[in-house]
């Protein structure tokens, strides 16, 4: 019978990594036990040993693409993968009272960790590429993108869920002339809003997206909201979305996808990151808009996240020497880091993508013309 340490090199192998290897790829390792804890705890165990400095990589995204690309988390799997299936599958993870847990563990962390790490519109979502070369660019390029695809006029009230920092909302009052009302589940996330889009025509409150009663808005923008969302819960918003739009309403999706209907998120992701959190597919956002939305436009470019993640890592190594360290110790900075780039490495891989859905009320007469 192999040992821990034969099992896990032999997975490693098939796609080219090799421990203590010489490809910035390759981790070193500096605590054998890694092998056997991975092979109890598959990538919550890697992933983890990292955090306790078992192991380390010249280059993390590189790594992870590889490690997605051969699909080798399947080649690992401990039976307590079991228990997330059935309780995604028995239970609504993000119900709301659960449905706060992600804001007081991710997104209230702090606001000078963001400000360092995000664009000066603080936009914590995928930036779009096209034409870009730098972070602000390509973030500005983002908005401007989502306020041309809702056609955006002057007047106009924009439902904006899951708001974050206020960033899209400051964007389209500045360059649009809209009204937009803001709902977030982060409490500093809405203070800051509030503060950053400052005598202008927005709303920022601190509020369940199934909260809002209000019927009256033209557009509904959804930025990275509905990877909080839920399986059990996908229809269920559209269709609240629905009911907050005039009848000739518009919606724009902005989510990340998953290739995999029920996929469950990764053990270390949820654990550490974002809990209660899952990626919807394709087939999941269909099904959800079917005889409630009118699907007019479908947009991916996830290969822009994994540069987007990029130059956030970029930043946050950047800015460690002048944030607090009784904050963000040695072990938070080794988490932040594998997060980002683990992600980096997924996208890169395009095991997962960035869509943008472009979601009417009834159709739009004469069709949609679609813009890139």
């Amino acid at each position: 019978m192999k040992s821990a340490e034969e099992t896990i090199r032999s997975i490693l192998a098939e796609a080219d990594i090799h421990p203590d290897g010489s490809n910035p790829w390759d981790i070193q390792v500096h605590n054998p036990e890694v092998y056997a804890r991975v092979l109890t705890k598959g990538s919550l165990g890697f992933g983890e040993a990292y955090l306790d400095g078992w192991w380390d990589c010249d280059d993390l995204a590189g790594l992870f693409e590889r490690i997605t690309r051969a699909n080798l988390r399947k080649k690992v799997s401990p039976r307590s993968l079991i228990i997330p299936y059935v309780k995604e599958s028995l239970i609504n993870m993000q119900n709301r009272r659960r449905s706060w847990e992600v804001a007081r563990q991710h997104y209230d962390l702090g606001n000078d960790l963001y400000e360092a790490m995000l664009d000066p519109y603080m936009q914590y979502t995928c930036a779009y590429w096209r034409d870009a070369d730098n972070l602000a660019d390509a973030q500005k390029n983002k908005l401007e993108l989502i306020c041309r695809k809702l056609q955006l006029e002057p007047g106009m009230r924009v439902l904006d869920t899951g708001c974050g920092f206020g960033g899209f909302a400051r964007y389209a009052a500045e360059h649009y002339g809209v009204e937009v009302y803001g709902v977030t589940l982060s409490e500093a996330q809405a203070k800051y809003g509030q503060k950053f889009c400052q005598g202008l025509p927005v709303t920022i409150e601190l509020k369940d997206y199934r909260e809002v009663t209000r019927a009256d808005f033209d557009r509904v923008a959804s930025i990275g909201i509905m990877e909080h969302v839920g399986t059990k819960n996908y229809r269920s918003y559209l269709q609240q979305m629905y009911r907050c739009l005039k009848p000739d309403g518009w919606m724009l999706l902005h989510t990340i996808g998953s290739e995999t209907t029920g996929k469950i998120t990764d053990r270390w992701i949820e654990k550490y990151i974002f809990p209660n959190s899952i990626l919807p597919s394709a087939v999941e956002l269909t099904r959800a808009a079917e005889h409630v939305f009118v699907l007019e436009d479908w947009h991916n470019f996830g290969a822009d996240y994994a540069k987007t993640l990029l130059a956030w890592n970029a930043n946050s190594e950047a800015a460690w020497h002048r944030l607090p360290d009784e904050r963000y110790d040695e072990r938070f900075r080794r988490t932040w880091r594998y997060y980002l780039l683990s992600c980096a490495g997924a996208f890169e891989s395009r095991s997962i993508q960035l869509w943008q859905l472009v979601l009417t009320k009834g159709g739009m007469k004469g069709g949609y013309a679609s813009l890139r």
